[in-house]
């Protein structure tokens, strides 16, 4: 265990163990730090997203989400899929065809997805303001640092 790390174990579903906001990374026994950075994950995010509309082939997949290389997607769904929230059926024809939908727990997370979405739309100004002024403040700060 990292130093600074607390031993107190924080809640878990279904280990009865109370549960401590500060603690939620810190445990060994539940995987939530992990799940966290795959489901927020931006490709994740926008893959669910795209999923949640229809079943979608890997080529649609990738032409849908700008940027994404071929083997970023291709990790995505995998681990995606390992996660139990994307299904990959192969269908027997040639050439063969592969496509990619959210399972039931994978559908679960549509209205999480949706309200991070509206929450970013409805405050992206005032991240943009903020950014602005932390960027005045450093651009200022290193000139000060600069003139004799």
């Amino acid at each position: 265990m990292e130093e600074g790390t607390s031993k107190s174990p924080s809640h878990c579903p279904g280990t009865g163990r109370d549960y401590d906001a500060l603690q939620w990374d810190a445990r060994e026994d539940c995987e939530v730090r992990q799940i966290l950075d795959r489901v927020a994950d931006k490709w994740s995010l926008l893959t669910i997203a795209l999923l949640d509309e229809r079943t979608l082939r890997f080529t649609e997949l990738r032409r849908k989400i700008d940027g994404i290389s071929q083997r970023m997607l291709t990790v995505t769904l995998r681990q995606l899929e390992r996660d139990g929230l994307v299904e990959r059926t192969v269908h027997p024809v040639v050439p063969p065809r592969v496509e990619y939908a959210l399972t039931p727990l994978g559908a679960t997370l549509h209205d999480t997805i949706q309200a991070m979405v509206l929450w970013t739309e409805e405050h992206q100004n005032e991240i943009a303001a903020a950014r602005a002024a932390y960027d005045a403040r450093e651009a200022a700060a290193a000139q000060l640092q600069t003139t004799p």
